[in-house]
């Protein structure tokens, strides 16, 4: 699945980085799990699992099910591939949204979730997974 950027860079377009912080896609999506923190909706659902596809050092770009909106703010649980522990961000923003995918900005993250997501995302640009937009 590509997002507008990535159908730019892969036209061949010449495609001026807007992001601070570069995403890279993660070489096979993996799960994680998410809940709205905050102010309840009726009947909404609060909480539910997603698929990551890439992450950067300050968020992730995620697709899941549950009822989550732009500007909501989301505690999250993921463990990225080749990595022992999972790592539990208490606080992410809900940055934007189209069907049922998400761009989220994690915040507060602890030095050890930081160096983690640092050394996965270093991997995965060595193996030529970095997204060029």
């Amino acid at each position: 699945m590509m997002d507008d950027l990535d159908v730019r860079a892969a036209s061949g377009q010449n495609v001026p980085q807007l992001r601070k912080h570069p995403r890279v896609r993660v070489s096979a999506p993996f799960p994680c799990s998410l809940a709205r923190v905050g102010l309840l909706r009726q009947g909404a659902v609060e909480q539910g699992l997603g698929i990551v596809y890439d992450v950067s050092a300050k968020g992730a770009r995620v697709m899941t099910e549950a009822v989550i909106t732009p500007g909501d703010r989301i505690a999250m649980r993921l463990r990225l591939p080749n990595q022992a522990a999972s790592m539990f961000i208490e606080a992410a923003t809900v940055r934007w949204g189209k069907e049922q995918t998400y761009g989220v900005e994690f915040e507060g993250l602890s030095p050890n979730d930081n160096k983690h997501l640092q050394t996965f995302m270093n991997h995965q640009s060595r193996s030529g997974q970095s997204l060029a937009v």
